[in-house]
């Protein structure tokens, strides 16, 4: 997996601050995606141990709320692969952060129905996962006074209560 940046206070991609991680390789092309160069799966450097080594160290100050994944796009089977190694190592030293991550894919359609029945990589990173912000961006639903998303058609997805009532339950934080 290789990643184009990692900023170390991040306030705009979840609560709080922030550790942010941005993959590369996105197949959706967003029209209008800010993060266009994130689309090259081959893009930035290549995501190694030191780098998750980094990041563990970045978020243990308590003033950080949590860690966010976007991209490019995280759920990429190939950034799956990649990502759990780093999302064990967050959950086992850090149980009261959070992890955000942002897809251009869909929580029930795509994840739920199809990644799940397809890769055991994708139950265990959603059982890391708080919250999903889901739906490809859609620049005719542009709207930049929406909290922590870009278009109007994307979800903030509580996971874990989602997980436990068998539907899909908003994040209402």
């Amino acid at each position: 997996m290789y990643y184009s940046e990692i900023k170390e206070c991040d306030v705009a991609n979840g609560p709080g601050v922030r550790v942010t991680l941005f993959v590369s390789g996105c197949t959706h092309h967003c029209k209008g995606c800010f993060n266009e160069m994130t689309w090259d799966f081959q893009y930035g450097r290549e995501f190694e141990k030191e780098d998750a080594e980094n990041i563990i160290k970045l978020l243990e100050p308590p003033y950080i709320a949590g860690l966010t994944l976007l991209g490019g796009e995280p759920l990429e089977y190939r950034n799956q692969q990649g990502l759990l190694p780093l999302l064990r190592m967050v959950k086992e030293t850090y149980q009261g952060k959070t992890i955000w991550c942002y897809t251009g894919y869909l929580y029930d359609r795509d994840i739920l129905d199809d990644f799940c029945g397809k890769w055991e990589e994708t139950k265990e990173l959603l059982s890391y996962l708080d919250v999903i912000v889901d739906g490809e961006f859609v620049e005719a639903k542009k709207d930049i006074s929406l909290r922590f998303r870009g278009s109007s058609n994307q979800r903030i997805i509580d996971v874990k209560k989602s997980r436990e009532t068998g539907g899909i339950v908003l994040w209402e934080g």
